[in-house]
Order: C-alpha cells, then structure tokens, then sequence
C-alpha cells in the first residue's frame, strides 16, 4: 500500500496526489509522517495568518502594488508544503530549499516600517522623466531632524565660504532629469527622491540598505572585490577640498556592482573609527534600479558598519536647497569623442559652527552634515582622495566587464578618458589653495588606470578610468 502525499494546496483541492511521485513505493515512517501533519498544520496557519494580516489592512492603501501581489505570491507559495522522501539526500535537498513564508512576512513588515520612516509627507509631488518620483518634503521634517540633537531645531544660516572660491551661481537645475518637467519645489521645501518598495526589495538586507558595504576607502591593493584609481594627499590637516568631476554613464555588468567617481573627505584610522565624507556621482543599479549616473552623499563614522548611509536614506545630511535632489539623475552626460560635462563639489569645515557644508555645481549650496555626527572629523580631515571605484564581483569566474568613468583607459585623453580637474584644499584659515603633493595610483592597472598631470587652466588634474575585463586584465 503507497502512503498519500499531499501538499497544502491538495488538500484544499489544488494539486493532486499523482502530480507528486514519491521515489520509493513503501510507506515512510510513523516519526516521518508525523513531520508531515505537522508541517501541513503549519502551513495553514501560516495561511490563515497572512490572510488576517492582509484582511486587516496591515499594509497601507497609498504602497504600490508590488506589495500586495507579492503577499498574494506568499499566499500561494505558502501552501505548498515540502514532500518528504525516504531519501535522506532528498530530504536534506528539500529541507535547504523551503520556502519560510514567517520570514518573509517579516521582511515585508520591516520594509514598511522603513518606507513610512523614510518617506515624509509632500506637500508636492513630481514626476521625473526617468521615472523617479521627487517628493517636496518641508525642510524641518526631513529625516536628519529626526536625530535626538536635532529634534525641533531648523536648518542653519549658510555659512562663510573658503576664501578664494568664486562661485558664478550657475542654476542648479540645469544638472538633473527631474528639473525638465519644469516643476519645481516650493521655497521652504526641499526635493527628495521617493525611496520605493522596489527599491528596498533589491537590497541585499533591508537593515543595511542605503549603506556600503565596509572598507570604500582605498588603502592598499588588497581591497575585496573593490577597485579603485585614486588620487589623494595626506600628511597634513584638512579643512575641505574642491574638485571638477567628468560625468560619464559607464556600464555596470550586473545589479550587484556598481562604478562611481567622487570625493573623499577622511579622518581616524583604517580601522573601525575610520571617519569619511563623501560625494560625487554614482551607477548603481541595486540602488536606483536603473543605469543612470546620479549625484550622491555618503558617509561614516565607523567605517561603514552601524552609522552612516547614501544620501537622506537615515537621519544625518541636513539638506537646505530646494532645487537639488540627491540621489537623482544628472543630465547632460559626456560622450566619447563628443561634449564633455562636468560637475564642481566643494566640501568645507564652517569655521564658526564646525559642520561640514556640500556645495554642488557652482555657488548651490546643498546642506552640511553635523559636526556632532563624527569623532575625528569634529575638528579635521587628514586625507582626501578623488577618483574612481567599481565592484568586481567576478562573475562567471572572470573579472568584471564594469567600466570605470568613461570605460577608457587615461592615456587616451581628453573626450576619450574621464578626469578630475582643478584639484584643490581647504587649509586651517578656510583658504582654498592647490595641492602640493598629490599621489596617484590604482589597483589593477590593466582594468583601470590613472595618470596625473598639472597646467595652468586644470591646475592639479588626472585622467583615470578603463573599461574592466579586457586582454590584459582576464
């Protein structure tokens, strides 16, 4: 006599017994399919429970549909109980292969817990072009004002700027995709792209999203799967840096690399109380889901383990501008042998406050990140690096085909390679002055280079770049 093998959904009239074949004729044991009720108990309360949570409205109207269908998946999926074999390999195989429906129930709480904390209500919505949604968000209720220290408060004044910078007040609109609806936010709003399930759904952990993945900063060649062609000082105490990035759209392999170019501003030591500001402008497709090139902050103060995270994805930047939206698309882009484009990002330390104030394009102020948020860049920055960095995830057992910057190498130069131009440093008394030492180098050369230069219109420059996987670099 066949023992009956039966999942959830037969026993509410869906698959039928003959649809599964057991591999061996005789019955298991009784322990066996005393496993068996009870797993098939468990998967209909399992059932039962998520029909409650759904019945109950336990996930907001306003979510897009992707929740919704994806508990209707979880419903379904959750129905189909393992069948167990008197074969122990199978068994082990079927054990590896459940599906845990509790789990996943779980991580859909936790992305709407995440969203409502992320996403404050607008006042104004508008649609981007390339599909973002830009949320106009009051200033005082983004998420840095969240933080315990800065609860009630309002932004601040804008503050001195570094002697020697001359911004020509170039409109910051010009920079991004969103702008070209022609909308705008309302002053005493800033923009803020609308951070969505999908989003989170792509991420490899929901409690790290927005985060790096540790060590981004390169200090030697052995550097995980990162790599990177950098310029950078050291060996003096810094008080900002400024620098003209070439915006480029290099194509990244897969959802789990990225490539970026950007600015460094570093304190403490390589360990865990490595402090860093960043920004500069990014391809991620695990982040943005797309392959756009978007502008980007970041930072850490224990070398991107607990604290820190991109953009306004946690409580941190304080942005004041209601024209720039971090984290969205820049346009125009250069092209290879066509026009170039660039971007200027200056970093200062306020003099008077001791916060660290982001200028994007020419004379736009963007926001600062609180002093209070780090230890040793309460008072300064004892390196800064520029240049690029991509993930190499190997696939398929090679090196990556993801293009750093313009996907050339620097030797062929300008139109061709990407560069950094106009290079320069905030010294004690918030001067703006060259670089004196500048030091470049990178991991992998025959992925990617870097070659430096000075001249009297770029001043302290560099080409860097490549595009991955080539001959050379198999």
């Amino acid at each position: 006599m066949k023992c009956q093998k039966r999942s959830c959904l037969q026993v509410q009239g869906g698959l039928s017994a003959g649809d599964i074949k057991p591999r061996h004729k005789w019955c298991l044991h009784f322990d066996h399919n005393r496993r068996r009720k009870q797993q098939q108990q468990q998967c209909k309360q399992t059932q039962k429970d998520l029909q409650k949570q759904t019945t109950k409205g336990s996930f907001s109207s306003n979510m897009t549909p992707i929740v919704p269908i994806f508990l209707f998946f979880l419903l379904v999926s959750s129905s189909i109980c393992p069948v167990y074999s008197s074969d122990t390999s199978n068994q082990q195989n079927a054990t590896n292969q459940t599906f845990r429906p509790e789990e996943e129930l779980q991580k859909l709480k936790a992305i709407k817990s995440r969203l409502k904390k992320i996403n404050k209500p607008a006042i104004k919505t508008i649609q981007s072009p390339d599909g973002d949604i830009i949320d106009c968000v009051e200033t005082h209720l983004q998420l840095a004002f969240d933080h315990p220290k800065l609860k009630g408060q309002r932004p601040l004044d804008p503050p001195v700027r570094p002697n020697g910078h001359n911004p020509n007040g170039m409109r910051s609109e010009d920079f991004q995709l969103w702008s070209f609806s022609g909308e705008s936010c309302p002053e005493g709003t800033i923009p803020i792209r609308r951070t969505t399930e999908e989003d989170m759904l792509r991420a490899s952990s929901v409690r790290r999203f927005g985060r790096k993945p540790r060590r981004h900063v390169r200090r030697d060649t052995n550097s995980n799967g990162h790599e990177h062609a950098v310029g950078y000082v050291s060996g003096d105490q810094y008080y900002g840096a400024k620098a003209s990035i070439n915006v480029w759209a290099p194509k990244v392999a897969n959802q789990y690399e990225f490539s970026l170019s950007q600015m460094w501003v570093i304190s403490g030591s390589f360990g865990d109380d490595l402090n860093t500001i960043e920004a500069g402008w990014q391809v991620s497709p695990e982040l943005y889901g797309d392959n756009y090139p978007r502008f980007f902050t970041y930072w850490t103060t224990d070398a991107y383990q607990a604290t820190g995270c991109y953009n306004l994805l946690c409580s941190g930047f304080v942005q004041t501008n209601n024209r720039v939206a971090i984290g969205a698309a820049i346009s125009p882009t250069s092209g290879y042998n066509g026009g170039q484009f660039d971007i200027s990002l200056l970093v200062w330390k306020d003099p008077k406050h001791g916060n660290w104030w982001l200028e994007f394009g020419s004379g736009v102020l963007v926001g600062y990140w609180p002093s209070f948020l780090f230890t040793h860049l309460r008072d300064h920055a004892s390196m800064v690096q520029f240049g690029g960095e991509v993930v190499n995830s190997r696939p398929s057992g090679f090196h990556t085909s993801t293009q750093m910057g313009s996907g050339h190498f620097a030797g062929e130069g300008f139109g061709k390679a990407s560069y950094f131009r106009n290079l320069q440093v905030v010294d004690w008394d918030n001067n703006l002055i060259p670089l004196s030492n500048l030091r470049v180098l990178a991991d992998h050369p025959n992925c990617y280079d870097i070659q430096g230069g000075i001249n009297r219109v770029w001043g302290n420059y560099f080409y860097y770049g490549g595009p991955g996987r080539n001959v050379r670099c198999p």
